[in-house]
């Protein structure tokens, strides 16, 4: 009887001992829900863009790596590209992350948030006017110039629940001044800071560039003086 209880308080004292098999379904399982939590964070409150056109120089530079906020702008629905907007709307000059309304396949633009719903935006003699009054944009860069086509005629009165966005570089961006405005349910986010920069061209930054990114990325570490290392964690 002694050496049964002997026997039953030591098998309790010793861990018990998995197979093989058990710890890699453990290990799976592990697996699994961290895959799943980093989905739906990177679905619902955060994701990493890459700038790949000077439109927004030089408040933001080509290879600029920004972690976007969706936290209250959007929230997507993992393993799909569909997407709900939520209760927050941009500022005026906030920087905002949308998809493009004359193509939403396209990738996400970044441009500024320069005119809000309902109001009547104007450019010219080198600057933007909304309801009348200049606004003052210390960021600019280039010349503020009138676009204008058949379809599209300043002054303009923004629709609702519309943005106007255009670019820092304005000379060099395609925005609202070609296309129209931006609806609310397009604008996803807003970056929160930058967490990498390279000096690497336009080229590894365009779409399925998967070569010329990790080139880039090799050459960051092989020539560190590729990084512009004091726009890293620049916060916005």
């Amino acid at each position: 009887m002694k050496a049964e209880k002997k026997s039953l308080k030591k098998s309790q004292d010793q861990p018990e001992k998995l197979t093989v098999e058990q710890k890699v379904r453990r290990e799976v399982i592990a697996w699994f829900w961290v895959a799943l939590v980093f989905l739906l964070i990177n679905g619902a409150v955060g994701q990493a863009r890459v700038i790949p056109s000077e439109s927004m120089k030089n408040t933001l530079l080509i290879g600029d790596h920004l972690i976007m906020s969706r936290l209250g702008y959007d929230a997507g629905i993992p393993f799909t590209n569909l997407h709900v907007p939520l209760w927050r709307n941009p500022k005026r000059q906030q920087i905002i992350i949308f998809k493009p309304p004359f193509d939403p396949t396209q990738p996400d633009y970044v441009k500024r948030a320069i005119g809000l719903p309902g109001e009547i935006i104007d450019i010219h003699d080198n600057a933007v006017w909304i309801n009348g009054q200049k606004l003052r944009e210390q960021y600019m860069l280039g010349k503020s110039e009138r676009v204008e086509s058949s379809e599209f005629k300043m002054p303009y009165k923004i629709p609702d629940n519309c943005y106007f966005a255009m670019g820092d570089n304005r000379e060099h961006s395609y925005d609202s001044r070609f296309w129209g405005c931006v609806p609310r349910q397009n604008i996803i986010g807003t970056p929160v800071f930058i967490y990498m920069s390279l000096e690497a061209g336009e080229d590894p930054w365009k779409p399925g560039q998967i070569k010329e990114r990790f080139l880039a990325y090799a050459n960051g570490v092989i020539h560190p003086s590729t990084v512009r290392w004091k726009r890293l964690f620049h916060i916005f």
